[in-house]
């Protein structure tokens, strides 16, 4: 069998049919619900606390950080109150052996010395005037430390959540593993050894990444319609959306305000069917499940996020290379190469070591498109130790590459296309004026309005073609991540598979907006921080000592709207 021919035969193992689409967006929509009515669900479905999302009028300046995966960030966020903001970072590499640690305290006080070390770097001003004690008769002990800065703490890993800066961790996803971590408030980790460097500094909210990039969208989204969903497709995979109260039936222990009738939902949707009810189960998804640490668990995360596609595409490989019938990176001799030189795998190839393989390989055979695959082959020898891959070696590896990444970009429209269906905004509508005449055009043309012109010009154009959608029909979606960021048509698959789904089609699919949240995990976070703090004041009591509820529209001019389904 020639080498292209079984590297086809595997590409068609990850196919993701229309068919497994809808079957999956039906499953996905049940597994929420269950998720809404009880705890221990596949779907965990957690209210977050926060009933509203910005509107781009917040002002303030905050601080933010965010263990999301292999690296710990620390910002400051400056808000400018028309959705716009200014950011000061700094970002540093986990250790593995942080990852692993005996403790909790290990790892927490390791981020708490990073706070630190970013406010004592840029912020040395804010950071010498207010270490300081000053006399306060509210205390027993007359003094307490005066914190300065509101910190909102993104933790993306399933947590508990029981008010706004409350939240005990479930399980550790994407690598951590520190047992005696779980069931505890990770806010109260962090408070404790911020405490302990006597820094200036509350955690004023506990924020997921997807929460985060729910309300960095909607702050700095255009038009006047509420982000729906917050979506991450990068090192792991996640989404928080904004759901009717009514649909919450489960218990719910912390205080909320329930006049929006509505709150965020932090789906942990990398748990979706654990049980491979619906979910595709090649023999490679089996290997990387069975020598992973969490086997059985985040089986959708599993097929879909960047931290696992490098190596779902490792095990392909190196199980390819098992069979003797095909050639994959070996030659007789040179004359089978058309570099005319014997292809070698070195002795420390990341071929032959579990997650050596960067998902980043699959962007770049994605994006040759050159007649000799030449970055490919570059990336083949740099990455996989690989020297002097033939033409052959990197169109099988492209092959198969394509088939992961379409298929993990389906299962994303999967997970969109669920949200959608579930909270029921395709069923709302405006009424249409139409796009403007030919004649006002003609008139905005004369009085030099020439952008008006060319949008009004490019609406009438779509009108004509039945593509037109009035802005308060629009479904805004924020995503953030490196796979819908940087993969090629990871954006175009995903929309290929809502097409495909019943009650949305093609004209459903026309009114959803994905845009990028840029910075979701800072921004995000600082929002609500901002928010707690203005809670924290308004009520005089500090949000560590009582349940607190988030309604971000109080402090904005005017919320976005958000249409009733």
């Amino acid at each position: 069998m020639s080498l292209l021919a079984e590297a086809k035969r595997v590409a068609a193992e990850f196919e993701y049919t229309d068919d497994d689409v809808r079957i999956g967006v039906a499953e996905f929509i049940r597994q929420m619900n269950e998720g809404l009515e009880k705890n221990a669900s596949t779907m965990s479905q957690i209210p977050t606390y926060v009933t509203g999302v910005p509107n781009g009028t917040e002002k303030g300046l905050y601080l933010a950080v965010d263990l999301g995966g292999t690296n710990f960030r620390v910002c400051s966020i400056d808000l400018h109150g028309d959705t716009t903001f200014s950011l000061t970072q700094s970002k540093v590499a986990i250790p593995r052996e942080m990852m692993h640690a005996k403790t909790a305290k290990e790892l927490f006080g390791f981020l708490a010395k990073q706070i630190e070390l970013f406010l004592k770097t840029h912020h040395e001003d804010h950071f010498a005037a207010h270490i300081r004690r000053r006399q306060t008769v509210s205390t027993p002990e007359g003094y307490r430390d005066e914190h300065i800065f509101r910190l909102g703490f993104t933790f993306s890993f399933p947590v508990h959540q029981i008010g706004i800066n409350r939240g005990t961790l479930i399980r550790w996803t994407k690598g951590f593993d520190i047992a005696d971590a779980v069931g505890q408030d990770v806010c109260a980790l962090l408070q404790a050894e911020i405490d302990a460097l006597h820094l200036p500094v509350k955690v004023a909210a506990l924020v997921n990444d997807t929460v985060g990039t729910l309300m960095a969208r909607s702050y700095t989204s255009p038009g006047k319609t509420g982000t729906l969903l917050g979506a991450i497709f990068g090192t792991g995979t996640n989404g928080a959306y904004v759901e009717k109260l009514s649909k919450i039936t489960k218990p719910m222990e912390g205080d909320y305000d329930d006049t929006t009738g509505e709150m965020v939902v932090n789906t942990e949707w990398g748990s979706f069917d654990n049980g491979l009810k619906v979910l595709p189960s090649t023999i490679y998804d089996q290997i990387l499940d069975r020598d992973s640490v969490n086997p059985g668990i985040q089986m959708f995360e599993k097929r879909i996020s960047g931290m696992f596609l490098g190596e779902i595409l490792r095990i392909v490989l190196v199980e390819v290379m098992k069979n003797p019938a095909v050639a994959l990176f070996r030659d007789e001799n040179s004359s089978f190469n058309d570099l005319h030189s014997t292809t070698t795998i070195s002795d420390g190839s990341a071929l032959f070591t579990q997650w050596a393989v960067d998902s980043s390989i699959l962007s770049i055979a994605q994006a040759d498109s050159t007649a000799n695959l030449h970055g490919l082959r570059h990336e083949i020898e740099k990455s996989l130790g690989v020297s002097a891959p033939s033409f052959e070696d990197a169109q099988a590896v492209k092959e198969i590459a394509h088939a992961i990444g379409k298929r993990a970009a389906r299962h994303a429209g999967v997970a969109i296309s669920a949200i959608i269906l579930q909270t029921g905004r395709l069923s709302t509508s405006t009424a249409s004026s139409g796009p403007k005449s030919t004649a006002a055009i003609i008139e905005d043309v004369k009085a030099l309005n020439l952008g008006a012109a060319a949008t009004a010009t490019a609406n009438k154009l779509a009108d004509t073609a039945g593509m037109a959608t009035k802005e308060d029909d629009i479904i805004d979606i924020g995503v953030d991540g490196s796979l819908v960021e940087f993969y090629p048509g990871f954006e175009d698959y995903m929309r290929e598979a809502m097409r495909a789904v019943e009650g949305i089609g093609a004209a459903g699919e026309r009114r959803i907006r994905i845009g990028i949240a840029k910075d979701g995990s800072g921004v995000g976070a600082a929002l609500i921080a901002l928010v707690a703090a203005k809670m924290e004041k308004k009520s005089g009591h500090p949000l560590g000592n009582r349940q607190a509820s988030l309604k971000v529209a109080d402090y904005g001019e005017t919320a976005k709207s958000i249409p009733e389904a």
